[in-house]
């Protein structure tokens, strides 16, 4: 059973990117609502009222592609060695390329690793050094080419990150002493916390916001004609 679309996945604080545990009661009570099935089950509404306490607001310190104040944005967390999540992500960038362009709509990458990938909470680190040396363009290009290149699963050899890092255009050196400082750790952690708020418990898990407000979720790797649909809707 896969854990990213199939079962629950919230992080305990006995493992090295835990949360608080009041952070994950309220979590799994506010996730009681949320239905996790097979990956199919397309679009699940969300209620307003309880969804509008819990999504953290989309800030200039997000990683966004497309227009911060469209009418409808996209908030995914997701897992870089998350097969699902790799699956999904062109999807994503198929969808923002063709929304994005008038503004209405903007694509929101929040980092959700799983316990079980052990690799993904330094592969995130990794592309938070990414954007600390060259800025939000380049965490996109440093995530981009994780996905790309890694079996997910913890199939990526982490030699990796340093050559995806002078690859894209960042300096090796100062990639490397950021990555082993650790620093990143903390901004890992917040994602974490954000989303297990939000009743996240598996990934990839998408919530769409119109208006700065939640208004349903994608739950899985739905795929291309699933999330336009629900993109069309929200743009209603």
């Amino acid at each position: 059973m896969n854990q990213e679309n199939n079962s629950v996945s919230v992080p305990t604080p006995k493992q090295s990117y835990a949360v608080p545990f009041a952070i994950v009661i309220a979590g799994l009570a506010i996730a009681g609502a949320i239905y996790f099935g097979d990956g199919k089950k397309g679009v699940v509404p969300l209620a307003t009222a309880s969804t509008n306490a819990v999504v953290d607001a989309v800030t200039s310190t997000d990683h966004i592609i497309g227009n911060p104040n469209a009418k409808v944005i996209i908030v995914e967390y997701s897992d870089l060695e998350c097969p699902f999540c790799k699956s999904f992500h062109p999807t994503m960038e198929r969808l923002v390329n063709e929304y994005a362009k008038d503004g209405q709509v903007a694509w929101v990458y929040r980092h959700w690793p799983l316990p079980s990938h052990t690799k993904a909470p330094h592969e995130a680190e990794a592309a938070e050094c990414a954007n600390k040396l060259g800025g939000n363009t380049k965490f996109w290009e440093f995530a981009n080419k994780v996905f790309e290149i890694t079996p997910g699963n913890n199939g990526l050899d982490e030699a990796e990150l340093p050559k995806i890092a002078k690859n894209i255009g960042l300096d090796e050196t100062a990639f490397n002493a950021c990555l082993s400082s650790g620093e990143m750790k903390a901004i890992v952690d917040k994602d974490l916390a954000s989303g297990v708020k939000a009743g996240v418990q598996g990934t990839p898990f998408s919530f769409i916001l119109v208006d700065k407000k939640p208004v349903s979720s994608i739950n899985g790797a739905q795929p291309y004609e699933t999330v336009k649909a629900a993109i069309d809707e929200a743009l209603k």
